[in-house]
């Protein structure tokens, strides 16, 4: 299909989450989708799939979040409608760490810490260095496997990691990480 909207996935949808997202979409030129904001995710996949199509520009990015269910809670069934949609070309996923109950984890193919620095290792919640190389553990990651997409960045928690990742701040992680993803995917060159 023809013109599909290039979407990045943020597993992460609190009010610190959407700030920093929505900061960042606006540094980059980009969409977030405010109303994907909720903790847990309150619009199903469609609905999500609709907004997105509506957004004036791409790249569009939708934050997603299960608030500590274990298992594939709505957050999970909605990022995998989005990023199954045939309308819809998933230039990759913001993993954001976080503690749950009963640990989730997924692979990712690079993290970066709170210090801006990448790792080969997974992040914690705080954005610190964890123990297992490529994995990182949190709640709505539990999914994100059985995805076919170009890159997977592990981060701690989105907007805050002692307050490096603060809007205040500019929200260098999450910045690192959009353009690590937009330059990953091919983005950056198509869109010269």
């Amino acid at each position: 299909m023809a013109n599909k909207r290039r979407v990045i996935l943020v597993t992460d949808g609190d009010e610190y989450a959407a700030r920093t997202i929505e900061y960042v979409a606006s540094k980059i030129g980009g969409r977030a989708i405010s109303q994907s904001q909720g903790n847990p995710t309150l619009l199903s996949g469609p609905q999500i799939v609709q907004l997105i199509q509506k957004a004036k520009n791409d790249p569009v990015f939708v934050m997603f979040d299960d608030c500590g269910l274990v298992g594939e809670g709505a957050g999970e069934r909605a990022l995998k409608y989005v990023a199954e949609h045939s309308a819809i070309e998933v230039l990759g996923i913001i993993a954001v760490a976080s503690k749950t109950h009963q640990t989730e984890w997924a692979k990712v193919d690079v993290s970066i810490d709170r210090f801006g620095e990448l790792t080969e290792y997974g992040v914690d919640k705080s954005g610190l260095k964890d123990l297992e190389l490529g994995r990182i553990s949190g709640d709505t990651v539990y999914c994100i496997d059985q995805l076919n997409v170009p890159i997977i960045v592990g981060i701690g928690d989105i907007g805050k990691m002692a307050r490096k990742d603060d809007v205040k701040n500019g929200c260098p992680v999450t910045l690192k990480a959009v353009e690590l993803i937009l330059e990953r995917s091919g983005y950056n060159d198509d869109n010269r």
